[in-house]
């Protein structure tokens, strides 16, 4: 192909289409966020190998080489190796010495513990991933609340904003930081420092964080627990009825709409021999070996599972959750409690059973106790359970023999959120990880090492003295995180050289109200905070650094102010992109929080608007005189 007959405006219009249908992409999330991001690099590679866009010395800009280039990104390797680094410190259960010290027994002291767990959250996320704080954190803000006779659907969602909050002041306190300050690196800016918008980010923080402790609270609506909800909620739940040798239900016609003893259960299709039977179930009757999926209110399941077990557990799992039970000489109630015992478990981001169904895991054998329902995202998933994928985040409601829900304490792959209140012990390489960490900060910090360096030095360290071993630090390693900022960092490219990032940049100049720094600034921080609430922080981090970039080169250097101007558009991004309040999806600790806090999407909106607005009021007033716009 001749390519100097090719449109340079098609090099514009494709960069823009692949822009609007990866974000729709992102945000629909039909399609797994791996899937998108690779189908996303896969246009832009065959877009560059047969559209290329040649420089002066007839180099192609688009080049795979240069598409590439960001997966050895030195700002994601960091990335990957500081969750490297907060995953060797869950192991090691390292922050537990420090949280626990204000940890107080006393019912009229816990508002006091809560504030300041929080406070130790948002301080200890400035230098370190937020996902392993808020992990930690988890089990102790429940205790607390439960210690304080309210819901925890108080307290999860102002600790996930508080995490946030705190990555905002330092370089390393979010990923979304270092990857803004390395986007500039590769169109030759000058990089950010540690501690460059510490004073800003800081006062953005502080203002955050008495709305979040003093006034969010306030603005949550109480929630149980899901064994509450399973107990005593309306709400229609999902479950499996399987059909063993001998069940009573064998032989039930359907009569009058319903199946005899399931008059309150509706029964939603059969599985019978490999095939699905649908309604309208007229002249069928139950067999052995069918499968029901059926729903119904909790109250009706609760008493379902209450007084007949075998009717949601088949007989193979009945034993499971009674064979403990009746090891040894014990009483008839302490059997019956034995056999009763319900936990929530939520699956941890590192944990090894992500991305595996539950028939492969096999909770009844692995751990002795069985799964009655996943929660994703605070609501039921609708399919078979066997065929359910994990996800990070995801609440899991087992029951088994209280020994065997106990044991799970002990396990890394899931965090037990009730059930056993049993203490867990300070690991002995809790006091090594922390000197790793504690060097890693500083060493970064001071400037004697780069952050890449000292981040990856410090994952290093961890394994080498034995933190965490190297399967550990693998599955700490989120391959949507390296897929997604490596796809977007090549559209980043693609926009910067095609010109379409100058193009929304001047798009953005026409408007009326951006015709002086100030209110450009603060339109840019508002476009790209509500952006980051349907995209990820990171995504949006990395798609509006390019936009800022060529805003700033067409303003030009602002007289009377200490900075330059890239500066000032650069931590607005920064700004902008960690304002992940009003969606779940934004930021991975809003997923996180979502089971345990038992939260729908709308609540995130109805508590995280408002802050995302009161920030942005703050960051105008930053500008105006502390930056002396």
């Amino acid at each position: 192909m001749n390519v100097d007959v090719v449109d340079p405006t098609i090099h514009m219009l494709f960069a823009l289409a692949v822009t609007v249908l990866s974000v729709a992409s992102f945000i629909r999330e039909r399609f797994p966020i791996e899937v998108t991001s690779i189908a996303l690099l896969t246009s832009l590679l065959l877009f560059g190998q047969f559209f290329p866009i040649l420089n002066n010395d007839g180099t192609n800009l688009l080049d795979a080489r240069n598409i590439l280039m960001g997966f050895a990104n030195p700002s994601l390797i960091a990335v990957l190796a500081l969750l490297v680094m907060g995953q060797a410190m869950i192991q090691t259960d390292a922050l537990r010495l420090i949280t626990n010290l204000f940890v107080f027994n006393e019912k009229n002291r816990i508002w006091l513990s809560i504030t300041i767990l929080m406070f130790l959250v948002c301080f200890l996320s400035a230098f370190m991933n937020n996902t392993p704080l808020v992990v930690i954190a988890i089990p102790l803000m429940q205790a607390l609340a439960q210690s304080a006779g309210f819901s925890q659907s108080r307290v999860m969602m102002p600790l996930s904003f508080v995490a946030i909050l705190g990555g905002m002041t330092t370089l390393v306190g979010s990923s979304t930081n270092l990857l803004v300050s390395s986007a500039m690196i590769g169109m030759g800016y000058e990089a950010l420092d540690f501690f460059s918008f510490a004073v800003a980010g800081s006062i953005l923080a502080a203002v955050g964080f008495v709305y979040v402790v003093f006034v969010l609270p306030w603005m949550l609506s109480d929630r149980g627990s899901m064994m509450s909800d399973f107990a005593g909620s309306q709400k229609e739940f999902v479950a499996e009825i399987d059909i063993p040798e001998n069940s009573p239900l064998i032989g039930a016609a359907y009569v009058d709409g319903s199946f005899a003893d399931l008059a309150n259960l509706n029964v939603k299709l059969i599985q019978r021999s490999g095939h699905l039977i649908l309604p309208p179930f007229e002249n069928y009757v139950i067999e052995e070996g069918d499968i029901l999926i059926v729903s119904a209110s909790r109250d009706a399941l609760g008493h379902i599972l209450s007084k007949y077990p075998g009717f949601l557990l088949s007989e193979e799992q009945s034993v499971v959750v009674t064979s403990t039970s009746k090891a040894g000489e014990v009483s008839g109630e302490s059997r019956s409690a034995e056999t009763r015992v319900m936990a929530e478990i939520m699956i941890t981001p590192a944990s090894r059973l992500v991305d595996m169904s539950l028939e492969h895991v096999n909770f009844q054998r692995q751990f002795g106790t069985i799964i009655l329902c996943v929660q994703r995202r605070a609501k039921a998933v609708r399919r078979r359970l066997g065929r359910i994928r994990l996800e990070a985040g995801d609440v899991l409601l087992v029951t088994g023999a209280r020994s065997a829900v106990d044991a799970m304490r002990n396990n890394t792959d899931a965090i037990v959120l009730s059930g056993s209140k049993r203490e867990l012990l300070l690991p002995r390489k809790a006091p090594v990880a922390t000197l790793v960490f504690i060097f890693t900060i500083l060493s970064a910090a001071m400037g004697i090492v780069s952050i890449p360096v000292a981040a990856i030095t410090g994952a290093a360290m961890m394994i080498a003295l034995g933190c965490l071993n190297i399967r550990q630090a693998t599955r700490a390693i989120d391959r949507k995180i390296f897929l997604l900022v490596g796809s977007m960092l090549a559209l980043g490219v693609l926009l910067e050289v095609s010109g379409a990032a100058e193009y929304l940049a001047e798009m953005l100049l026409t408007l009326p109200f951006a015709q002086d720094p100030i209110s450009l600034l603060a339109l840019l921080f508002i476009l790209v905070a509500v952006a980051t609430n349907v995209l990820t922080n990171n995504a949006c981090a990395i798609l509006f650094t390019p936009i800022a970039m060529q805003l700033a080169n067409v303003i030009g250097p602002i007289e009377g102010i200490d900075v330059s101007t890239h500066f000032l558009f650069a931590v607005t991004v920064i700004f902008g992109a960690n304002c992940s309040f009003a969606s779940p999806i934004g930021y991975q600790t809003n997923l996180l929080i979502m089971g345990p806090g038992h939260y729908r999407f709308r609540d995130f909106i109805k508590a995280g608007a408002p802050l995302m607005l009161l920030l942005w009021v703050v960051y105008i007033l930053i500008l105006k005189y502390y930056y002396g716009l």
